[in-house]
């Protein structure tokens, strides 16, 4: 099985005030090749007790044309709240597939809370 994500070991998180008629949260990562990408917080889901960050790249438009998402271990200093997050690269194949089937059960939820609203609007 192909991997979404894109192998880099340590990127720093950039968060970037979102643009108040935006309510789209994003945040820069500095990938080890040098590269600045933008990306769009889709989720953070907790498997087996750690958090995962769901993230979707951008192109310099502010659009993802491929529908490509990045997995990361996510963590923050519980001690420091202002210290910026550090997301970690996920090596194991076993935890990527844990995270990728988490992923696709919020995708599921979410298209399932989309029909209901969708429903509950419709006129009687």
């Amino acid at each position: 099985m192909d991997r979404i994500m894109k192998k880099e070991d340590r990127n720093e998180l950039k968060t970037e005030p979102s643009d108040a008629a935006q309510e789209e949260m994003t945040v820069e990562l500095d990938l080890d090749d040098g590269r600045h990408v933008i990306c769009s917080i889709v989720t953070i889901l907790t498997v087996s007790k750690k958090d995962y960050i769901v993230l979707l790249p951008l192109d310099e438009n502010g659009q993802n044309a491929d529908g490509e998402v990045w997995f990361y271990r996510y963590s923050e200093n519980e001690n420091d709240p202002n210290e910026e997050p550090e997301l970690t690269y996920i090596e194991d194949d076993e935890e990527y597939e844990a995270v990728g089937e988490a992923f696709d059960e919020y995708l599921d939820s979410v298209e399932f809370d989309e029909m209901v609203d969708d429903t509950e609007k419709e006129p009687q």
